[in-house]
């Protein structure tokens, strides 16, 4: 079947981290369509509740839900118990949450930097390690989603892009344990420029030059590149791959056409 078919994920058993908004709530609707397990999570339980309710609307096998904060080192498992307990499996993990940053210079706050990594990177690891016994039996799948900015370092963001390198670090390094030990879990990266979700374009619209891509499309190339088992999802394909093909040839003038890209004027220290 086609790699969008619903046959794909129908009945599989999936955990969406981040989902009461932005690309982790469309990637909630677009499996339930696909007629998936769901277990979501985020910070906020009302709106999680109703991103449930409109999956069951829209077809998922079941849905459910679990608030917390992923700062609380303690909440990956709480999370991964919750689909151990509900389906004793589990087939596929979307890492897509992330803490608040600021989109400004670099305010020498080590602290914030030290609570971010904890959020955008720490309980991405402790989440995969609870998950590995479930993924190992089922051969699933993790899919984490990045940024272009864990592959390309601009500036305003130097917080956020330390975690999101940490990931490709972290989970490029599993990947290749996981080729020598013969385990047929894949994981791929998701390298994401810039979306339209509520949060991104509150953050950085009055900064970048340039159009946000599609959120609802976005979640959907997300959950295929996962499906088909790929290394690495570029999105929007065209932009991100000129850019990290640029990074290899010509550093230094990617670097000088990405400060182009910002509004420098409109950043208010």
């Amino acid at each position: 079947p086609a790699p969008s078919s619903p046959e794909m994920l129908r009945g599989k058993r999936v955990i969406v981290t981040g989902a009461s908004s932005g690309i982790g709530e469309q990637m909630a609707y677009h499996l339930a369509r696909m007629e998936a397990h769901l277990l979501l999570t985020a910070r906020t339980e009302a709106k999680l509740q109703k991103v449930v309710e409109q999956c069951l609307k829209l077809g998922a096998a079941s849905a459910r839900y679990v608030s917390g904060s992923m700062e609380d080192t303690t909440f990956p498992e709480v999370v991964v118990r919750e689909a151990e307990n509900t389906w004793g499996g589990l087939d596929m993990l979307i890492l897509n949450h992330i803490g608040f940053s600021y989109f400004n210079y670099f305010n020498g706050d080590v602290g914030h930097i030290r609570k971010l990594m904890e959020t955008n990177f720490l309980s991405y690891v402790a989440m995969t390690t609870f998950a590995l016994p479930m993924l190992k039996e089922s051969e699933g799948s993790i899919v984490v989603v990045s940024s272009l900015a864990g592959k390309v370092a601009g500036p305003f963001t130097a917080p956020y892009s330390a975690t999101k390198f940490a990931l490709d670090g972290f989970f490029s390094s599993l990947r290749q344990e996981f080729i020598i030990d013969k385990v047929n879990i894949s994981i791929t990266l998701c390298v994401l420029g810039y979306i339209d979700t509520e949060n991104a374009v509150r953050a950085v619209s009055h900064a970048i030059r340039g159009t946000p891509a599609p959120k609802e499309e976005c979640a959907l190339e997300i959950i295929k590149s996962g499906v088909l088992r790929q290394r690495e999802l570029h999105y929007p394909s065209w932009a991100m791959g000129s850019l990290l093909l640029l990074k290899e040839i010509a550093p230094d003038f990617l670097d000088s056409l990405i400060r182009g890209g910002y509004k420098v004027e409109n950043i208010r220290r």
